[in-house]
């Protein structure tokens, strides 16, 4: 075990899905030709006056509300003053002591079910900036590059920066928040948190302590991280890099460093060593707001189950193990589906078995997607009713579910036109155990000089003459009797 404890906090800036920007009209839609989605007042033109937008306020607000934050009666903009080429107005319109939410707590589950949480500092709301493109001779590289475009159709675009508390202490933990974060905010439908878009970007503060200590150790600041496969690799590489310099006696330098993802190792960017001064203010020409507990109350009416509810209900209350909750919860169709076939049906062992089991296999197979397949959720209940009445049995079933994938229509209907119903009378299945053994007399020899596993091939010849109709539980006990007669 190591004797060091890594301390990790995550700040995320998440592009919340309005129709328009921030403080003013102009789309926010991902992509386009550059500079078409703008105006005067997200170029920051004069005499251009920004107005809030009402709807990324009441998604601010439902995102606190389901990290269980408070919501502030009173609430404000401020300037974040600091110059960068492609931000227009050289100030970010944010929020500094006073924002949407304060506090608050996300919980998550690794792979093996453990249940954690990490605090929230604040979530708070301000404006995205443009994006710069260095190009030339670099190779898309600043260092080399000749010249550098602006593209100012992301500048405006309502931004929710997440700020957890350091209490995250390994890489698994820190995809977990984040999974969380992510699983939770398009459950709500205020991002689509796509990393390749950059609707959802991360940086990580890793220090490192021995452990036991209660003390901060220097951190650094890790960017870059494109992916959540991304932030693990680079985390573990930070971990690992600052334990080295520390056991061979250096000291850890507080600074920003980027993640290398051909080498496997985080650079360094530029010095952390002091504070940036960004001299915040309250924004002028935005007037305060002030949030009534009606509105706060009418959103929290609107709040959906959450991921970690519904984790715990798949898992705790129907069986499930943990992947399979977690495939469930990540693929929101899907488990819509199930959870109507589980409420029609009140079976959820069963929905388990077709729906994570034969459905998902079709539909890998087919490229269409369970829910939008022939094979209705009523099918499955129908189906299932069936089974449980030893009108077909296991084989039969599946079968059946490929049938109804084909458009063949309820089970029931199958069944009957087809005559696939389950043979449970006991004279027939004699009849077929009878003509089995008498074809098969050096198995029958085997069996009663002491090599009892000849039964199951036995059975199995009984289940092929019948068409798989016959009941495998009646062919058994009649098998057994003969045998041993």
């Amino acid at each position: 075990m190591s004797r060091w404890e890594a301390v990790i906090g995550i700040e995320c800036h998440v592009e919340l899905k309005t129709k328009s920007k921030m403080f003013c009209g102009c789309a926010n839609e991902f992509g386009g030709e550059p500079n078409t989605k703008v105006c005067p007042v997200c170029l920051a033109l004069p005499g251009a006056l920004p107005v809030v937008n009402k709807a990324a306020i009441e998604h601010m607000i439902l995102a606190g509300l389901a990290f269980d934050a408070e919501i502030p009666a009173f609430s404000k903009f401020d300037r974040k003053n600091y110059f960068y080429p492609d931000m227009p107005k050289d100030y970010q319109i944010s929020q500094f002591d006073m924002p949407l939410t304060q506090g608050g707590v996300v919980r998550y589950w690794l792979e093996d079910g453990t249940v954690k949480e990490c605090r929230l500092t604040r979530i708070h709301l301000e404006e995205d900036t443009g994006k710069s493109t260095h190009a030339g001779s670099g190779d898309g590289r600043i260092a080399g590059s000749t010249y550098s475009l602006v593209d100012f159709n992301r500048a405006g675009v309502p931004l929710m920066e997440c700020v957890s508390e350091p209490e995250i202490h390994s890489a698994q933990e820190a995809v977990g928040y984040l999974e969380a974060l992510r699983r939770t905010l398009l459950q709500l439908g205020v991002s689509d948190v796509k990393m390749e878009e950059g609707s959802l970007r991360c940086d990580a503060n890793v220090s490192i302590r021995p452990v036991g200590s209660s003390e901060l150790g220097t951190k650094t600041e890790v960017k870059n991280m494109n992916s959540f496969r991304s932030v693990h690799r680079a985390i573990e590489s930070e971990i690992e890099r600052q334990i080295a310099l520390l056991e061979a006696g250096d000291r850890i330098v507080q600074e920003t460093r980027g993640w290398d993802e051909v080498n496997g190792t985080t650079i360094s960017m530029r010095s952390k060593e002091q504070a940036h001064d960004y001299r915040y203010f309250p924004d002028p020409d935005l007037v305060p707001m002030e949030v009534s507990r009606e509105t706060v109350e009418r959103l929290r009416a609107t709040l959906p189950e959450l991921p970690l509810a519904r984790f715990e209900r798949y898992t705790r209350t129907f069986g499930l193990d943990v992947k399979q909750a977690t495939q469930l919860i990540d693929n929101a169709q899907l488990g819509s589906y199930f959870d109507t076939v589980v409420t029609a049906s009140g079976d959820p062992k069963q929905a388990k078995n077709f729906v994570l089991g034969e459905l998902s296999r079709l539909a890998n197979e087919t490229g269409t997607p369970v829910h939008e397949s022939p094979v209705t959720p009523e099918h499955l209940t129908e189906l299932f009713v069936m089974i449980t009445g030893n009108r077909i049995n296991s084989k039969i079933a599946k079968d059946l579910v490929v049938r109804m994938w084909g458009g063949g229509g309820s089970p029931k209907a199958i069944v009957e036109r087809e005559g696939l119903a389950q043979t449970s009378d006991p004279a027939a299945v004699e009849k077929f155990v009878d003509d089995v053994l008498a074809a098969n007399e050096k198995s029958v020899a085997d069996y009663r000089s002491g090599k009892t596993n000849v039964m199951g091939f036995l059975v199995g010849q009984v289940m092929k003459a019948s068409q798989g109709k016959a009941d495998p539980a009646l062919v058994n006990t009649v098998m057994k009797q003969k045998l041993e007669s």
